[in-house]
């Protein structure tokens, strides 16, 4: 694998966290690079917990970028809670123009998991034009249980009131089957293992329904994954957002008995091979 590139991008003005900045990396795909993918990890995680996915997909000729969401990993921000959903697509945006600053010529492919898949789904109806295909993986579509009313009407006021309090805190032991992962997770100092804030859960729950609203704007190809023993998000969220997509293009493909974090669950390799065959496919 060769040697990754890591930067830094600043929101820009206009962006409701102007001025952050955020770390991204660029792995060179070996050989005559085909397409560019870009990563969008997931809530709570950073961008080095895709190492192992981006060294499958630069040794298949693939260029990777990535990037740590505002409030994770080494980026700039404050973890659990977001001014606005709005910034995580500001950061995708940004990647989008670093990644074409230097390879305009190629197609691009956009990869979200978990509330990166709930970014890619927010970012698409709008921005579809400038991707060959998109793939997303445990996408953050529906929660496992639904809130309750009360809830939600509790949550929203805090959002207002106090947006940093602290509301649900993530099972780590959902993440993955292999604890292997769920220890090096636990034990990651990048890994954010407090409460997810009202700001933040409302926003979430704001963007859920705008990816299901409009999954009918989006056309282009498609590969939708989910583990089936998902704890964390409904894989109902991924049937829905795939029966709504208006792609002619489109893969469902639910794992039966995986856990969330289907790159990182056992026979993961599977996974990753199926989708690098979509890729390949699709470039």
């Amino acid at each position: 694998m060769t040697d990754a590139v890591e930067g830094q991008l600043v929101l820009p003005q206009g962006s409701r966290a102007a001025g952050a900045g955020l770390r991204f990396k660029y792995w060179p795909g070996e050989g005559a690079e085909k397409a560019v993918v870009l990563i969008a990890h997931g809530y709570a995680e950073h961008l080095g917990r895709y190492e192992h996915v981006a060294a499958a997909l630069t040794r298949a000729g693939f260029a990777v970028f990535a990037i740590d969401h505002w409030g994770h990993g080494k980026s700039e921000g404050e973890p659990g809670f977001v001014p606005a959903f709005s910034v995580y697509l500001d950061g995708l945006d940004a990647l989008l123009a670093e990644a074409k600053a230097t390879h305009a010529d190629k197609p691009f492919f956009l990869v979200g998991h978990s509330m990166g898949g709930l970014i890619a789904a927010n970012f698409l109806p709008s921005r579809q034009a400038e991707f060959a295909g998109a793939i997303l993986s445990g996408a953050s579509i529906k929660a496992v249980d639904d809130p309750s009313p009360l809830l939600l009407m509790v949550g929203r006021v805090l959002s207002k009131l106090a947006p940093k309090a602290g509301l649900i805190p993530l099972d780590p032991t959902l993440v993955s089957r292999d604890p292997e992962v769920v220890a090096d997770y636990i034990a990651d100092p990048l890994v954010y293992n407090g409460k997810i804030s009202a700001r933040l859960g409302s926003e979430m729950i704001d963007a859920m329904s705008f990816a299901l609203d409009n999954a009918a704007a989006v056309s282009i190809p498609l590969l939708i994954l989910h583990g089936g023993a998902d704890g964390l998000t409904a894989p109902e969220g991924s049937v829905l957002l795939n029966d709504r997509a208006a792609s002619s293009d489109k893969t469902l493909k639910i794992y039966d008995g995986f856990y969330h974090e289907i790159f990182n669950d056992p026979d993961k390799e599977d996974v990753i091979a199926g989708m690098i065959g979509w890729l390949n496919a699709h470039a």
